[in-house]
């Protein structure tokens, strides 16, 4: 049996495996400062971002979502953004990810947003095969811009 549910203070260590697994997914550096840092973020009521967890058998924690709202001037609303996803390799192909996306479109949908939107790497085909299925594909590009240290005029 799949729960889905926000993550709580005594998940620390298994969320923590799970995102140091999914830093290393996408070849970020180990950094025990980030995973602090984040997992300060997640569990701060009064910060932006939060997560849900995916656990099997009530105790064992096999997925994670870290999401929050954003602003959407164009269109005047909020939306969810989901910022990560990542399912235990030895749980793949076990619905896990879907019912991570399934519980935050419930949340966007009752909350009033308009949207649960997220980017994935090109590369990362098994993720992309579930987002096809499950969400639309948007025509959009995402570009990072470095930031400038000089002073704002």
């Amino acid at each position: 049996m799949i729960e889905i549910r926000k993550v709580q203070q005594d998940d620390r260590e298994q969320w923590a495996q799970l995102f140091r697994q999914y830093r290393s997914f996408y070849a970020l550096q180990s950094d025990e400062t980030v995973v602090d840092r984040v997992w300060g973020w997640i569990t701060d009521p009064s910060h932006e971002s939060a997560a849900l967890a995916a656990t099997v058998d009530d105790t064992t924690m096999v997925g994670i979502a870290h999401h929050r709202r954003f602003a959407r001037p164009s269109t005047g609303t909020v939306g969810l953004y989901l910022d990560d996803l990542f399912v235990d390799p030895h749980h793949r192909g076990e619905g896990i990810g879907r019912k991570l996306l399934g519980e935050l479109a419930i949340m966007a949908g009752a909350n009033g947003l308009s949207v649960v939107r997220w980017i994935t790497a090109e590369g990362n085909t098994r993720a992309r095969e579930l987002y096809e299925s499950a969400a639309h594909r948007t025509h959009w590009l995402t570009y990072d811009l470095a930031p400038d240290a000089r002073s704002p005029e």
